[in-house]
């Protein structure tokens, strides 16, 4: 066991590209994920689990077809399993993903933006 905190900051400089979470932590089930992001991302849903987004740094809008949410610095926000939504950053953000283990960053779609799983740093 280490006894060592995580600094998000600190892990958030091991890496440059955008929309590919990096696993920092787990906790039973559940990964705890950084990732930067600018620009859009694709529409898509998890149908088997809610996702939440808490900014670390920046500003990030995630879109629903019904209507957005725009989250700042310190902010979160729960997305329900099988909503569809799609987040867009103007200027890059850095982002604190929690979601179950498994869980593909494109949910239901499969594109470009669709990263590689259980990456730590």
């Amino acid at each position: 066991m280490s006894y060592q905190p995580i600094n998000l900051r600190e892990k958030l400089t091991k890496f440059q590209e955008q929309w590919s979470p990096k696993v920092i932590a787990e906790m039973n089930d559940y990964q705890f994920k950084v990732v930067k992001v600018q620009g859009d991302f694709v529409w898509h849903k998890h149908e088997d689990t809610d996702e939440v987004f808490f900014v670390i740094k920046g500003e990030i809008t995630i879109e629903f077809r019904d209507g957005e949410v725009t989250l700042g610095e310190g902010e979160m926000f729960v997305v329900p399993k099988g909503m569809e939504h799609k987040p867009y950053a103007k200027n890059e953000a850095e982002i604190l993903l929690v979601e179950p283990k498994g869980v593909v960053n494109t949910g239901d779609q499969i594109s470009a933006q669709t990263a590689e799983n259980d990456v730590w740093i």
